[in-house]
């Protein structure tokens, strides 16, 4: 039987370099953490998508609140982008993949 695929998890070493987890239960708890942390950061994605929102429109908006606001808002792509790649890769090969 081949091995399960390497799920991509929603964190990082701390030297910035991707964690996989290989597993064929969706129930682990290494499993159920990943899928709590990734609910965790679209819905953190939410909320700087409307505090950015906010800032863009308030004309008297200083240089640092946008830069705070891009800041933050490329962090939570970022965790977007991750999560996007994750579940895309699960569904490939047939993987289950929970959206909450």
């Amino acid at each position: 039987m081949p091995a399960p695929p390497l799920r991509l998890l929603p964190w990082t070493t701390p030297e910035g370099k991707p964690c996989y987890l290989s597993t064929d239960d969706h129930g682990s708890r290494l499993s159920l953490l990943a899928d709590d942390i990734e609910e965790d950061q679209l819905d953190s994605g939410e909320q700087v998508l409307a505090g950015a929102r906010a800032v863009l429109g308030d004309a008297k908006a200083g240089e640092r609140a946008v830069r705070f606001a891009l800041t933050r808002a490329t962090e939570a792509l970022q965790d977007a982008l991750r999560i996007a790649v994750s579940r895309g890769a699960r569904l490939e090969t047939g993987t289950e993949v929970s959206f909450k």
